[in-house]
C-alpha cells in the first residue's frame, strides 16, 4: 500500500490534513508546508505502519507532532496554566442564540480560540474524529480531550455571541459522544 497507494493516500487525506494544519498554524503557507512535511514523513517512514487502516490517525498524529516540534523550536508554546483566568473559564452563553450561524463566522471565531482548545474542536467537529483518536493524536488522556472540548465550545460560544450574523446559515452540530 505504501508505494503504489501513495497517490490515493494523498487524494484521500490531503484536504483534511491541510484544514487541520491551517487551524493550527493560521497561515496558508505554513499549513501547506506542514501538510507536505507530513506526507514526506509518510513517504520515508510510513512503511513501518503495520495496520494500513490506521493511516489516517497516523497522518494526523504526525502532522500534530510536527506542528508541536516547530512550535517548540520557535519557543511559542502556551500552556493551559499560563492562560489568564478569564480565558480558562469563559462565561456560559445560551446555545439557542448560536443554533444557526454562518460557517465563515464560526471558522473565524475558531481561529481566535487558544490552540489548546482549537485543536480538539477542529479534530472533533471538522475532521469527525472520536475522542480516542483525538487523544492519540494530541498525546493527552481522553479526559483531557473531553475537558478541552467542553471548554473550547464555551470559548467558541462566547466568541460567536459577540459576532454579527451574516451570510449563509448552517446548523452548528450538537455535542455527541464517540469514545
Amino acid at each position: 500500500m505504501h508505494d503504489e497507494g501513495f497517490p490515493q493516500l494523498v487524494d484521500a487525506y490531503y484536504a483534511g490534513l491541510y484544514r487541520f494544519a491551517l487551524s493550527l498554524t493560521r497561515s496558508a503557507s505554513d499549513a501547506a508546508d506542514l501538510t507536505q512535511q507530513t506526507f514526506y514523513i509518510w513517504a520515508t517512514k510510513g512503511q513501518a505502519l503495520r495496520d494500513g487502516t490506521k493511516a489516517k490517525s497516523w497522518l494526523f498524529t504526525t502532522l500534530y507532532r510536527e506542528f508541536l516540534r516547530g512550535r517548540r523550536r520557535d519557543a511559542r508554546v502556551t500552556a493551559l496554566e499560563d492562560l489568564a483566568p478569564g480565558e480558562q473559564d469563559p462565561p456560559d452563553v445560551g446555545a439557542d442564540a448560536i443554533g444557526k450561524l454562518d460557517s465563515a463566522v464560526v471558522l473565524a471565531a475558531l481561529q481566535e480560540i487558544e490552540p489548546a482548545f482549537r485543536e480538539p474542536l477542529t479534530l472533533f467537529y471538522l475532521q469527525d474524529l472520536s475522542y480516542l483518536e483525538i487523544a492519540e493524536i494530541l498525546s493527552v488522556p481522553i479526559g483531557t480531550v473531553m475537558s478541552r472540548l467542553s471548554r473550547g465550545k464555551a470559548h467558541l460560544r462566547a466568541r460567536l455571541a459577540a459576532a454579527p450574523p451574516a451570510g449563509t446559515v448552517v446548523e452548528f452540530p450538537r455535542a455527541r459522544f464517540r469514545p
